[in-house]
Parts: structure tokens; sequence; C-alpha cells
């Protein structure tokens, strides 16, 4: 595992947490799509949740600023695609981001959770 596959799980570590803390049931982490991953699959009360966790270290704003429209669309897409696999009424699906920005130390810093992203058209 080199460098950035390290934080990017450490980041999924913190955001799992944190959803679980909010009264979410995470079911799923890492899952494949034909149209790319999907960093963590949720559960809150009858939606499910697709999230996206952006991790950074020691940069200017927050981590959830590098996510760009073309990737939200891709994230949409994958969303989709599971819901289409697993039978779930795509009605019930929403796309959350959780923001990951760590310390010079390594220590979660900041750790903010974005629900309902709107999908921005093309």
């Amino acid at each position: 595992m080199n460098e950035r596959q390290r934080l990017g799980e450490f980041g999924e570590r913190i955001a799992a947490h944190r959803l679980e803390a909010a009264g979410m049931t995470v079911v799923a982490r890492n899952v494949r799509t034909p149209g790319g991953e999907i960093d963590i699959v949720a559960h809150d009360e009858h939606d499910v949740v697709f999230v996206e966790v952006r991790t950074r270290r020691a940069a200017p704003g927050v981590a959830a600023e590098s996510l760009g429209d073309t990737k939200l669309r891709r994230m949409w897409q994958c969303a989709m695609d599971y819901c289409d696999a697993a039978g779930i009424n795509p009605e019930r699906a929403r796309i959350d981001v959780v923001s990951v920005d760590l310390a010079p130390g390594g220590q979660a810093a900041h750790v903010e959770h974005f629900r309902g992203i709107e999908i921005p058209d093309e």
C-alpha cells in the first residue's frame, strides 16, 4: 500500500466513525461498480447513502473543495449502478461527502459531513 492509499484508508476510517456517531450504519466500504468505486455505503434510516471521502494533509481550504463536478456525476452513476444491482429504489439514494483535513502531525484537525450533495448537470 502506497502513501496515498494509506492516507485514503485513514480518512475512510475517520469518516466511517463520524457516520456511525451520527446514527448511520456503514454497510460496505470500497465498493466497485462498472463506473468506479464508492468509498462508503451506509444506511440513514430509510435512505441508502453513498459517501465520498476526501482527505487532505495540511492544505489551504477544506478537503471537500477538491471534489469536482465530473467526480460527482461519476459518483451518482456508481450509486445508480449499485441500486440497480441491489434492487434498491434510486429515489431512496443520496450522495454525502465527508471531508477530513489533517494537521501537520497527521491527526484529524477538521472533519465535516456534507449531506445530500446536489449533482450538477452536464
